[in-house]
């Protein structure tokens, strides 16, 4: 689960804030130190985007494993990048 806190950092690494959230896990963002302020809406439009992306990635990794598990039953050679899938 990508965060609001990391959402932030990766627009502005350099940036200065307190998040706070609600009993609705609604929230609000304190920049500090003069911290240009970013809006609720891109925080939330790059949250989703860094969502999507580790999504794909866990996806892409599953399918992996699948096929190395599908070769490994078929007796089937694996790529090294199948082989590195597999926890001993």
């Amino acid at each position: 689960m990508i965060t609001i806190e990391k959402a932030i950092k990766e627009i502005n690494s350099d940036i200065s804030f307190i998040v706070r959230y609600d009993d609705n896990n609604d929230f609000e963002v304190e920049f500090l130190n003069g911290t240009e302020p970013i809006s609720k809406e891109d925080i939330l439009a790059k949250q989703s985007e860094l969502q999507s992306a580790e999504d794909a990635e866990i996806q892409a990794n599953d399918n992996l494993k699948a096929r190395a598990k599908a070769k490994l039953i078929a007796g089937e050679p694996l790529t090294a990048e199948e082989a590195d899938t597999i926890v001993l």
